[in-house]
This record gives C-alpha cells, sequence and structure tokens, in this order.
C-alpha cells in the first residue's frame, strides 16, 4: 500500500524559508505561525495555497467492546447523534457554519439504520466491530475496506472542490479503540494513554485499564494488524481520508484522540503522511500527547477539548489561514523600505 503519497517539497519549504527571513518583523517574531506557513507550503507545494475550500469529515461506527461496561453513555447515542449531525444541530456543525466548512457524515459501521442524507455517505461495514477484548475487532478484509472507505469519501470531496481537509469520529465506545491502538503503537503502558472518555469514575477507568490490558495480552496487534485486532470502522475511515488527501498533496488537520490514533494507523501503512498532517489541538486525554509525540507533532490549541466531532481540528482553520496569509501579504523589507536587521 506504500508509495502513493508524494515527499513533502523541499525547495517549496526553502522558499518559505527565504521569505520568512525577509518579511517586515524579527526572525522569528510570529513564533509557530511561521513554522506552520512554511510547512504547509511545503505540503502543497505552493507560497500561493490558501485554505479557502473547507470540508469536515465526520466518521461514525459503533464497538462491541461496549459490552464490557467500558463507557457512561449506551451505545444507542452513535446513532443518536449522526441524526443530530445530519440535523445540524451538533457543535461540529455550529463551528464549521462560522469556519465556512462545509460537513460530510460517513457511516462506517454504525449498529443502526441511518436513513439517506444529501450529507450522508452510507458505507456500513458491519454494524459495530466485534468486542476486541476476546479477539479481534474485525477481519483483515472488514480493516481494509473500511480504509478504502475513507480513501473513496476523500477523492470524493477533494471532486467537490478541497483545499484543507479536517477529521473528526463518533462512536461509543472508540477512546477505549483508541487508547488501545495508541498503546500498542507506542508501547507506552495502558494506563498512561488511557482516559477518562465520556467522563467515566475512577472505578470505571480502572475497569477500563483492565480490558484494554486484556485486549492487548489476547489479540498482540503489532504493526499493520493493529485496526483489525483492536481498531474500529470509523479509524480506518478516517486513516483512509488522510492517506487519499496526503497522497493529493492536501493538508489534514487532525483532532483529538480518536482521530490521532487514526493517524497512528495510517503512518502504519505509509508513513509518508505524516508530512501532510497538522495537529489542531491537544486533548485533555492522556494517550494523546503520546499519540502526537509519536507522530512528531505540536498542537495548535490547547483547549480543555475532549468532545471529538472534529470540532478542535475546525476551530485551528483560522491559524492555519493566518499563517499563510501573513506569509504571502506582509511587505518585505526591500518593498517597504524599511531597514532589515543591522
Amino acid at each position: 500500500m506504500s508509495g502513493n503519497i508524494p515527499p513533502i517539497d523541499v525547495m517549496c519549504r526553502q522558499a518559505a524559508l527565504d521569505r520568512q527571513a525577509r518579511l517586515t518583523k524579527p526572525a522569528g517574531a510570529l513564533g509557530r505561525l511561521e513554522d506552520l506557513s512554511v510547512s504547509l507550503a511545503a505540503m502543497t507545494g505552493r507560497l500561493d495555497w490558501l485554505p479557502t475550500r473547507r470540508a469536515v469529515v465526520v466518521c461514525a461506527g459503533d464497538h462491541g467492546v461496549v459490552a464490557q461496561g467500558v463507557s457512561a453513555y449506551p451505545q444507542e447515542v452513535t446513532a443518536e447523534m449522526v441524526h443530530n449531525f445530519l440535523a445540524g444541530g451538533a457543535a461540529i456543525n455550529v463551528l464549521s457554519r462560522q469556519m465556512g466548512a462545509r460537513v460530510t457524515v460517513v457511516d462506517a459501521g454504525v449498529a443502526g439504520d441511518i436513513p439517506p442524507h444529501p450529507d450522508l455517505v452510507s458505507g456500513k461495514v458491519a454494524p459495530g466491530t466485534a468486542d476486541f477484548s476476546i479477539g479481534p475487532a474485525m477481519t483483515s478484509a472488514q480493516a481494509a475496506q473500511s480504509v478504502e472507505l475513507g480513501r473513496t469519501v476523500a477523492r470524493r470531496e477533494i471532486e467537490r472542490g478541497l483545499d484543507i481537509l479536517a477529521v473528526g469520529e463518533m462512536g461509543i465506545g472508540n477512546t477505549t479503540a483508541a487508547s488501545a491502538i495508541i498503546a500498542a503503537v507506542t508501547g507506552k503502558p495502558v494506563g498512561e494513554v488511557t482516559g477518562r472518555g465520556t467522563g467515566v469514575s475512577d472505578e470505571l477507568l480502572a475497569h477500563k485499564i483492565t480490558v484494554i490490558e486484556r485486549a492487548l495480552k489476547v489479540n498482540d496487534p503489532i504493526g499493520e494488524k493493529t485496526l483489525q485486532k483492536v481498531g474500529g470502522f470509523e479509524i480506518g475511515a478516517m486513516a483512509g481520508l488522510m492517506l487519499e488527501a496526503a497522497a493529493a498533496r492536501i493538508p489534514v488537520i487532525i483532532d483529538g484522540l480518536i482521530c490521532t490514533s487514526a493517524a497512528l494507523v495510517a503512518a502504519q501503512m505509509e508513513p509518508e503522511v505524516k508530512g501532510y498532517l497538522v495537529a489542531g489541538h491537544r486533548s485533555v486525554e492522556p494517550g494523546h500527547r503520546a499519540a502526537l509525540s509519536w507522530l512528531g507533532l505540536t498542537p495548535l490549541l490547547d483547549l480543555d477539548l475532549r468532545l471529538g466531532e472534529g470540532t478542535g481540528a475546525v476551530l485551528a482553520m483560522p491559524l492555519v489561514e493566518a499563517a499563510m496569509r501573513t506569509l504571502q501579504e506582509m511587505a518585505t523589507f526591500d518593498d517597504a523600505g524599511v531597514s532589515g536587521p543591522a
């Protein structure tokens, strides 16, 4: 599956660095906005790129591991929230309207029927994964199908016109799956990368950790088997979205814990995808920090978010635009007739 993603454009990266050095400001005065503009230029191969055509894709799926009592919410909430997304009433809808981003919802594996809707992609691999505390979450064919679903949706979004992609998710039980993935990939202890998800008690958190530890022993989710053994259909779909967008040189803003676990899965398949990812924010979930570190990403925002849906990714869009506009529109010392550093 490797070889589809082009390397970042090192010449354009250098051109962005050179322009940053000539802009009317002390070197480094715009801090990480400067670094972000250089990274975006390298991703897109353009100094004149702007995130004008924006989309957020929210992938939804259910998890058999909820049978082990790892969530404070019942499984029915996944389908109910999908209806809320399609009605425009969720946080991601509100923020996307503000940021000028269209919202597409993907049913990758919801345990319930979702009626057709113009903003819905019906790609259900199965009505939820199997309970991965007693065996693999899915078959290898289902894992491949979930990734291909994401790739297909990305191609559709690109055809509609796309400059930047934000990725989000919904799925009761998916912090358990994400924590299992992060522990498997990073090698960190389960207790260090597992948080409260929907807000579970201390007792339930301890139980959640025990369930994940048992799942890792049962499944041994090493390498490209991680998604199949302990993942989710929506996680596979998000990985496919990232891979296909990167292949088209489209920057991807990733969201919180679950989305970043999907980035780990994508990077297992094609390591070059890491060069096209922007971390929108840092979640309060402890595993998110470990996952971002493994990917080599520094988040743009730290707002104590833990909602998912792509909210943290969409909130970062104005910073992405600001980084590129300052690179493009600020005058150089020569243009403005301003004396440079002595």
